[in-house]
This record gives C-alpha cells, sequence and structure tokens, in this order.
C-alpha cells in the first residue's frame, strides 16, 4: 500500500516511462491517484498506462475521473476555450512517453499557466535524451538537443549542417525508417566523427551502438525497428574531417541566408547578425 502525500497544486505534469514500467516514480503514482481530470497526449495510450499501472502497482484512480486529448493538433484551440475554473479539480498532463514538454507536448500547458497564474509542478523522471547521453560515454558537459530533424528537403539539410557543426555535442531523435539514410549522411559527410546511437531505451531490446560515422551503417546493419537517439559528438572533440568545411562550402549551400549566417558564424567568430549584413 502506498500513502498518499499532502499535495496543494492542481496542476501538475507527469512524466511517464520511456519503455520499461519499472521507471514510474512514487510522487507520478500518487499524483496519478489524486486526479480528477487527465490532460492526454493519446487518451488510449494513457488509459493502456493505467491499466497497466493498476494490475502491478494496485494504482487506484478515482472512478470519476475525467480524459481529454491534448497534444499538438489541438493544443491552441483546446486552451483557448478553456477557463481557470477548469483548474479547480486536480489536473495531471502526460504525454506519451517521456518527459513532457521535450519534444513531446505540453510546453504550450506551462504558458498557459504561468499566463493565468495557475500553479503547477513538473515532476522528475524518464527521458530518453538524458539517459541516451549519460550512456554515450562523451565528455563534454554541454549539449545541444535537436529533438527530431525535419523529415526531408532543404530544412532537413539546413539542419543537418547546424548539428554538426554547432561545436558541442549534438542529440538527435530519429525514426527508425530515416536512421539508415541519417546514417549514411553522417558517414558521408563526417566519416571520422564518433556518434552515439541507443536503441530501445529501456526495453528489453534495448542495445548500443559507438563507433566512428563511416563505420556505423554496416555495424547497424537492417536491425534498424524501434525507436533510436543519436548523440554526435563534438567536431572539437573528435577527429576533423579532413575536408574542412570552408565559407565557400557554407555559401555554396543552397539553404536561407539565416542559416548560412548562423554556419558562419561558427567558424569565422563573427556574430550571426554581422554575416548575414554581409550575404545581404
Amino acid at each position: 500500500s502506498r500513502q498518499i502525500g499532502i499535495f496543494s497544486l492542481l496542476l501538475r505534469f507527469v512524466p511517464t516511462p520511456i519503455g520499461n514500467i519499472a521507471d514510474i516514480t512514487p510522487r507520478a503514482l500518487e499524483a496519478l491517484e489524486r486526479a480528477d481530470i487527465f490532460l492526454c497526449e493519446d487518451t488510449r495510450v494513457t488509459k493502456q498506462l493505467l491499466h497497466i499501472l493498476e494490475e502491478r502497482y494496485n494504482l487506484q484512480t478515482k472512478e470519476t475521473k475525467r480524459f481529454y486529448p491534448l497534444h499538438s493538433h489541438n493544443e491552441e484551440a483546446f486552451l483557448a476555450k478553456l477557463h481557470k475554473e477548469f483548474f479547480d479539480n486536480e489536473v495531471v498532463y502526460l504525454s506519451d512517453a517521456g518527459m513532457p514538454a521535450i519534444s513531446d507536448p505540453g510546453a504550450a500547458l506551462v504558458a498557459y499557466a504561468q499566463k493565468n497564474g495557475i500553479e503547477y509542478e513538473v515532476l522528475p523522471g524518464a527521458n530518453a535524451l538524458l539517459t541516451a547521453y549519460a550512456a554515450s560515454g562523451f565528455t563534454s558537459n554541454r549539449f545541444l538537443f535537436f529533438g527530431f530533424l525535419p523529415h526531408k528537403g532543404k530544412e532537413r539539410e539546413s539542419a543537418l549542417e547546424e548539428a554538426l557543426y554547432s561545436g558541442y555535442v549534438t542529440i538527435l531523435y530519429e525514426a527508425p525508417h530515416r536512421l539508415l539514410k541519417l546514417l549514411e549522411a553522417l558517414a558521408k559527410r563526417e566519416p571520422q566523427r564518433e556518434i552515439f546511437l541507443a536503441k530501445e531505451l529501456t526495453k528489453k531490446y534495448q542495445k548500443f551502438y559507438k563507433a566512428k560515422a563511416k563505420d556505423l551503417p554496416p555495424l547497424v546493419g537492417t536491425n534498424i525497428k524501434g525507436e533510436w537517439v543519436v548523440v554526435i559528438d563534438a567536431e572539437e572533440n573528435g577527429t576533423k574531417n579532413t575536408s574542412a568545411v570552408t565559407q565557400e562550402d557554407i555559401l555554396s549551400l543552397d539553404i536561407p541566408k539565416k542559416q548560412q549566417a548562423k554556419l558562419l558564424a561558427k567558424i569565422t567568430g563573427k556574430s550571426i547578425k554581422e554575416c548575414y549584413n554581409e550575404l545581404l
């Protein structure tokens, strides 16, 4: 049995396991048991999670609980119709897996709470990017998180360039059907750059790969089903490509001038504004 703590807040953002159900925290279980309203990225996923928690941890939620979908496609309209009285109830928000608002919906609800003076709390818990970074073995204490790159076209090309030449360890999420294309692009651009891959974190088939970019495609092979986190070592901490990127390389890229200015600033030491004005 579990003793329920005393809560004074009425809105809680509750992280959920990214794979292993045992990663749910006691504080998260308490918040779920007290909740009157569940705001969910996907109500079906949340209901399934509650069912599993009921069986494994004897979770006892309120019979009168209500579920509402709140995701990236409807959050603007949902929040526009919301009244502060909604939070006279105990409300929790859950994304499908991991920490709300980190490459998941939830940030707009945080901003709504701040704007409307609603007390809220974010519970700590499972998170794929931090787990992968800790497992990577890269020793830099600074990193950038890009989430998912744009799916295709110039936007993806531009984002990948920025990720590679940011000067920091960079963490990406990638879908399995785009993983091999990403690995091929990394091998072509930065064959000597060290890359760490985490597959299916905390799950039964969790697997880690760490190698130079040129060696990863054959190492990974076709075993790409599942969710992936890609951690790219900073250029300054690894072996640089023998054909280092130049200003001419950046100027030849068919990308917006603002993106060119960002890349030029990285290799020239000038400000982004100064580079942008020169491009104009």
